[in-house]
């Protein structure tokens, strides 16, 4: 009798996983072109040939608020991607953007993990 002790790595993990090699992937349904964020092992249509590829990193905003305290003001927005898909993030680097703005994604590092974090793109006002 033969034992692996083969480890399988969830979509998250996977995921990431190459936020720490510094690239930003999603999943896409080989048979379909269907692409889904958040990280998972079935598509929404019940698709399970997902491959992981890298998008355009090109998106609009699709809503935000901003969070005021003391300490400053942060974003949290809700990015749609051009595939389609949209994800949470942050426009680390203004206070607030309009509705259908253009951004372009970036990966931030910190000690806690590497993260997906977009800036306004040229020609766009905050």
């Amino acid at each position: 009798m033969t034992h692996t002790n083969a480890i399988k790595v969830g979509p998250q993990a996977t995921y990431e996983h190459y936020l720490a090699q510094g690239k930003f992937m999603i999943q896409r349904a080989k048979n379909t072109g269907e692409y889904v964020f958040f990280p998972r092992a079935i598509t929404p249509t019940g698709a399970t040939d997902l491959e992981w590829v890298q998008p355009a990193g090109t998106g609009t905003v699709y809503a935000i608020t901003v969070n005021r305290g003391r300490s400053g003001s942060t974003n949290v927005a809700l990015i749609e991607l051009d595939e389609g898909v949209r994800m949470m993030s942050t426009l680390p680097d203004v206070e607030t953007a309009p509705i259908g703005a253009r951004v372009v994604a970036r990966i931030e590092e910190a000690e806690a993990g590497n993260r997906v974090v977009f800036d306004m793109a040229e020609g766009e006002a905050a």
